[in-house]
C-alpha cells in the first residue's frame, strides 16, 4: 500500500470534482444472491495462499530482498503470477507503462500490469485488482503478496468450481503502486469512455494478512468516514459485510483515503470497494475484543520495512480475507444488470 498523502477533506473535494469532470456513468450491477458464504470460507481454509507467499518470499530472497517495480524481483514475481494463471486456464497479458522514479535524476522506470480475463459480458466488467510490487526496502509479503495470493486462489477457484460468469471478471495485478499508484492509473487512463462505462466495479485487495490485523472493508457510502465512493460502492461494501456476517466474523469499515489502487477507479466514477487488514494504526482494546491480538501495537509493525517477510503474516486472517474476495467476486460475476 502506498503511503497516504494529503488531508481527508481535500481528498473528498478532489474526488467530487473529478467525478463531475469525468462524466462517467459506470454500469450498475445488482449483486447476485445464492453464493454460499459458509461454503466459500470452508473451501478457502484449505487453499494454497501461503504457498504463494512462500514463492514470492523466495523471489525477493533471490533478488536483493525486494520485488519493486523495474527490478529483477518484479519480473520474476510477474513470471510466477503468469505461470499460476496459465495453469488455472487463463491467458494473461502484460500492459506496459513507464513512470519517473524517485531520487536524484528521477530515472524513467519501465513496468507493467498483468491482466487476465474470465468469460462473461464485457459490458459489465468487474476488475479485481491488487498490486504486485513491493517497496525497495523489503519483500512486501503482507504488502502485497497477500493480496496477490488471494487473487490467484480466487481466479483458480472460479475455474475449478464450474462457475460460468455472466459478467467478465478481469484480474489485474498492478505495477508501480508503491511508487505512486502508476499501474492502476495507467490502466484507467487507457480506458475509452465506453470501456469506463462498462466497468461495473473495482474490488481492491491490499494487505490481507497483517499480523495484528483486523477485517476491514472500504466505507462505500461514507457513512462512517467522509470519503464516499461513486454510486454502487455501498453495494460492494454490503456484499463484503454479508460474507463476514454469514460466517459470524466481526468486521469494520476503513476509509477511502487515496492510498491504494482503487483511487483511479473512484476518480473515474467507477464503483469501488475492497479489503484491508491494517498497517501502522495501533490496535484498540475494542478491536482486541473482536479480533484478538495486542492492544496498543501496530496492526503491521513491519509496514514498508525489511521485516515484511512471511513471518510477518497471519495465515488464518489471510484465509478469511481471501474467502471474502472470492465470495464478492463470484457474487458480481453472477450479478444481473441493475
Amino acid at each position: 500500500m502506498m503511503r497516504r498523502l494529503g488531508k481527508a477533506a481535500a481528498a473528498a473535494i478532489l474526488l467530487a470534482i473529478s467525478l463531475v469532470i469525468s462524466g462517467c456513468t459506470a454500469s450498475r450491477l445488482e449483486p447476485a444472491a445464492g453464493v454460499d458464504a459458509r461454503a466459500v470460507l470452508a473451501e478457502f481454509k484449505g487453499r494454497g495462499m501461503v504457498e504463494h507467499l512462500e514463492a514470492l518470499q523466495r523471489v525477493a530472497d533471490d533478488n536483493d530482498g525486494n520485488r519493486a517495480s523495474g527490478t529483477s524481483g518484479y519480473e520474476e514475481s510477474a513470471r510466477y503470477v503468469e505461470e499460476q494463471l496459465r495453469a488455472a486456464g487463463y491467458s494473461p497479458v502484460r500492459q506496459s507503462f513507464t513512470f519517473r522514479g524517485e531520487g536524484r535524476g528521477r530515472k524513467q522506470v519501465e513496468s507493467f500490469n498483468i491482466l487476465a480475463d474470465t468469460a462473461g459480458s464485457a459490458e459489465n466488467t468487474v476488475v479485481v485488482g491488487g498490486h504486485l510490487d513491493s517497496v525497495r526496502e523489503g519483500p512486501g509479503i503482507n504488502d502485497n503478496a497477500s493480496g496477490v495470493a488471494a487473487m490467484l486462489e480466487t481466479a483458480a477457484w472460479l475455474k475449478e468450481s464450474g462457475i460460468t460468469p455472466v459478467n467478465r471478471v478481469r484480474f489485474a495485478f498492478w505495477g508501480g503502486e508503491e511508487d505512486g499508484l502508476f499501474g492502476s492509473q495507467h490502466y484507467v487512463d487507457e480506458l475509452s469512455g465506453s470501456e469506463k462505462s462498462q466497468t461495473a466495479a473495482n474490488l481492491n485487495v491490499d494487505m490481507l494478512a497483517s499480523p495484528n490485523g483486523v477485517r476491514s472493508i472500504h466505507d462505500g457510502d461514507g457513512s462512517d468516514f467522509e470519503e464516499a465512493g461513486p454510486s454502487g460502492s455501498k453495494q460492494i461494501e454490503d456484499v463484503f459485510f454479508r460474507f463476514f456476517e454469514e460466517n459470524s466474523l466481526p468486521a469494520e469499515t476503513t476509509p477511502f483515503d487515496g492510498g491504494s489502487d482503487y483511487d483511479a477507479f473512484l476518480r473515474a466514477g467507477i464503483p469501488g470497494g475492497g479489503l484491508f487488514s491494517g498497517d501502522v494504526k495501533r490496535k484498540t482494546k475494542a478491536q482486541v475484543q473482536s479480533y484478538g491480538g495486542v492492544a496498543g501495537k501496530d496492526l503491521d509493525s513491519c509496514y514498508h520495512e525489511a521485516c515484511d517477510t512471511i513471518s510477518n503474516t497471519n495465515a488464518d486472517l489471510l484465509k478469511e480475507m481471501s474467502a471474502a474476495l472470492a465470495y464478492a467476486t463470484a457474487t458480481y460475476a453472477l450479478a444481473p444488470r441493475g
